[in-house]
């Protein structure tokens, strides 16, 4: 084995605190859109996409339901449709699987598998897994997002007695 460079060394540094910080913003993303909230976080969650961000839906059930949306205000204007104080969801719960990220100099690209527990205030359970594809921007030490995807792969109505339980 070689002796690694400085300069090496800090590249696998910076490549390491850029995957951190992808991860780090998209569990706070996730844990934003969990419900019960009292309000939807604004700031907070603009704080999250850079100015130019897409946010897509894709494959065969959510190209339709969401299709692409461009620009962070027309990102948080959809995310607004359900999220407090929308009355969309009553509880609203993402568990996100461990994710791959490759990352560059200011870059990162990560897929992850989400699964999503709604109860909805108009009645009914569900279980969604969805496949997320997300690119990152990196500067300041801080990851946003730049291109946000979300695919359907599994969904399942859930007996309302079961989350109660």
């Amino acid at each position: 084995m070689g002796r690694e460079t400085v300069a090496g060394v800090a590249k696998r540094l910076n490549q390491f605190e850029v995957r951190e910080a992808a991860q780090s913003t998209l569990s706070r993303y996730m844990d934003l859109c969990d419900v019960p909230r009292s309000e939807f976080l604004w700031e907070e969650m603009a704080a999250l996409f850079t100015a130019d961000a897409v946010w897509e839906g894709i494959g065969p059930e959510y190209t339709g339901k969401f299709g692409q949306l461009k620009g962070r205000e027309t990102i948080l204007s959809m995310l607004a449709e359900y999220l407090p104080p929308s009355p969309h969801f009553r509880r609203n719960i993402h568990l996100l699987g461990h994710g791959q990220i490759a990352a560059a100099d200011s870059t990162a690209t990560g897929q992850w598998i989400m699964q999503q527990l709604s109860e909805y205030e108009a009645g009914g359970t569900e279980l969604i897994s969805a496949r997320l594809t997300v690119d990152f921007e990196y500067a300041d030490g801080r990851a946003r997002i730049s291109h946000f995807r979300t695919e359907k792969l599994f969904t399942a109505d859930l007996a309302a007695t079961a989350i109660n339980a």
